[in-house]
Formats: structure tokens, sequence, C-alpha cells
């Protein structure tokens, strides 16, 4: 975008070519001398959207940080970043109004609407009521924010979304929600595919962890699950069912896991290595056979980077333990009905892998469909 003086042109840009998930940082250039600026060189963070202030001076950003996406100011001399808003919620979008921010805003119990926003204050106006007639008909569960320790002691945001109708004093069915991507912040976010408040309504107790490879909490957070697919972060999966297992109100006989794309993976991973703790799982559009997937997906340059490299590279010990960390090594461990669907004109993860997770499913005589 080029400044409103014209003097500057900011852009966002990615470092290292292969990698989809590489810090969205902003830059700023001045036209006449070609000097850059990096401006988000000290936030940790990326940027997924900006508008420029009137003066030429600052640049408005959205971006995740620690489990919700908000607005900041980014001082284009400095580089100092100052946050606008905070809550729960999710910021999506950002352009300049009269002396305001005007911003889609949305969150796990609201679809996204349109907010003014008092850049002084940080403070929040809704314009738009386009859902409401909708909303005033269902009844939202509670959205809890937990920290949960995981097994190398971090500290782990988990959203725990309650049933509508929720209750203490009973037991409940609880559901782990694996995040795909993999690398995919899971926010306040509204979603028409994956809602997590119509599982609550259904009356579970939804969990869902902002596991390792992530953004929103630091670029080692995000990157750890490169050439990992297998490691830490299903142990964060873990950490966080068990976790919240413990509360009374959890049924730990009824345990149930779910997700899709990188999420089906997780589902077939933890399915060959839950130890008994889940009673059901539920996979769509997931990598059942990482060498398969290499070879068959569309977008062959981010599997070469995200699996280390090529399965026949045996000096290669990233790609190596990648590949021994596949799903369809583990079926033998399967004790646990599953259920599997897959589109069939899905060309990032083909229907061939749900194919053979059920094949194999029913092979080993595991209930599943």
């Amino acid at each position: 975008q080029f400044s409103p003086d014209g003097r500057y042109l900011a852009w966002q840009s990615m470092e290292r070519d292969g990698y989809e998930s590489d810090k969205n940082r902003l830059f700023v250039m001045e036209l006449a001398t070609g000097e850059k600026t990096y401006v988000t060189d000290s936030f940790d963070y990326n940027t997924d959207a900006f508008a420029w202030e009137s003066d030429s001076k600052t640049i408005y950003l959205v971006s995740p940080v620690q489990g919700t996406t908000q607005l900041y100011a980014a001082d284009i001399a400095t580089k100092r970043i100052t946050p606008i808003t905070k809550g729960v919620h999710d910021y999506t979008s950002v352009a300049l109004g009269d002396g305001l921010l005007i911003a889609g805003r949305q969150s796990l119990s609201q679809p996204t609407e349109i907010y003014s926003v008092d850049l002084a204050t940080g403070d929040a106006q809704n314009l738009s009521q386009e859902n409401s007639e909708l909303l005033a008909n269902l009844t939202m569960g509670a959205v809890e924010e937990r920290w949960i320790e995981t097994s190398d002691g971090k500290q782990m945001l988990t959203w725990v979304v309650y049933p509508p109708d929720f209750d203490p004093s009973k037991q409940y069915p609880a559901l782990l929600y694996c995040q795909g991507g993999p690398q995919s912040m899971v926010s306040q976010f509204w979603s028409y595919r994956w809602n997590l408040q119509m599982m609550a309504a259904n009356g579970y107790i939804v969990v869902a962890p902002n596991r390792r490879g992530l953004p929103g909490f630091g670029q080692e957070w995000l990157e750890q699950i490169s050439g990992d697919y297998g490691g830490q972060n299903m142990k964060d999966y873990l950490a966080a069912i068990d976790a919240v297992s413990k509360e009374p109100f959890v049924d730990e006989n009824r345990l149930g896991c779910t997700g899709a794309s990188y999420g089906g993976f997780s589902v077939y991973w933890l399915a060959g290595h839950h130890e008994g703790r889940f009673k059901a799982f539920l996979s769509h559009a997931g990598i059942f056979n990482l060498e398969a997937q290499y070879l068959e997906t569309e977008e062959m340059w981010f599997a070469n980077w995200d699996m280390g490299g090529a399965y026949w590279d045996r000096e290669n010990a990233t790609a190596q333990r990648t590949y021994e960390d596949s799903p369809h090594r583990f079926v033998e461990k399967w004790d646990t009905p599953i259920m599997i669907t897959h589109g069939e004109l899905d060309y990032r993860i083909l229907a061939s892998q749900g194919m053979m997770a059920f094949n194999a499913a029913q092979l080993r005589d595991i209930p599943s469909r």
C-alpha cells in the first residue's frame, strides 16, 4: 500500500523460500531514496493485515498474539508497536475511518460484525447487526481460557468450550479438537466448517489447545513443528486432554478426538498412541501416509519444507524421523472406533489418504465408517 502522502510503500514479506508459514513481516520503503525499514523486526508475531494512518507516520496492524488477533499501531520511524485493542475476540480486518478504525470482529460465539475502534482507548462499538436475529434464538456455551503445562514445562493456551446448559454437578463427554494447518492459530475464530460452539451444543466439552506449531506465541513455538509432526505437538494434545479430563464434570470414560487436514493427521497418529484415553475418533481430510502425501499433494514445495525432505534421502535425519512417525506405521496399535470423511476434490490431501486409513481399520476389524 502507498502511504497517503505518496512518500512510502508498505508491504508484507516472508523471508524463506518454500516456507509458507514463515513470519509475515511488515516493510516500508521510502520511494525517493529506496531506503527500506523492517518495521516489525522486534515484533515476534505475524502481520495479517494493515492500513496507513492519514499522517503517513503510523501503520495499523492486525496481528495474532497469545490466542487472539488484535489491532496494533506501528510507528514507522521508531518501529515501536503499541497494542490498541484487547479482549476475547479476533479482529479480522482494519481500515482507517474519521479519527477511528473500522474493523471486522468475531469470536467463538459471534460471527463477524463490523466495529469502530477508538484509537485512544481501544473501545469498540458495534456498527452492524447482521446476525442479531439469528443469534437471539441460540444459546452459546461459555468459553474458558486455560493455560496448561506441557510435558516440557511450557504453558499452553487452551480454549475450553462448555455446553450451553452446562451443570458442574453433572458429567459430560469431552472432545479434543486438533487444529489443521498445521500452522494456524486456535484463536477466537468463528467457523462455518468447524464450529466449536456447535460441537459443544451437542453436549460435549470441547478442548482446543494451541499446541506447538501455531502462530501467535512467538516464532520458536511456531517453527518447532516443522520436521517433527509426530513429536512435541502430539504431547501437547495429550497434555491438554489429560488436564481437562481430571475435572469432576468430565467423564474420562467418554473422550473423543477430532480434526481436519493436519488435524486429521493428528487423529490418525493419536489413534496409534493414545494408550486407551479415547473412545472414538473422527478424522476429516487427514494425512494417513506421509510418504504418499509427499508425492501426491499439489503443494509439493511445502511438504518438502515441513517434512524435512524426501523419504528416499536416507542421509537426511529430519526427513527420516518424519516418515518414521507416519500414522500408517502404527495401525497395529489401533483399537478404537473411527469415522473417516474425505472430499474427492481435495488436491492438498487426496481422498486416497482417507481410503487407505479406512481400509486399514477394516482389515484390523476396527469399528469404522
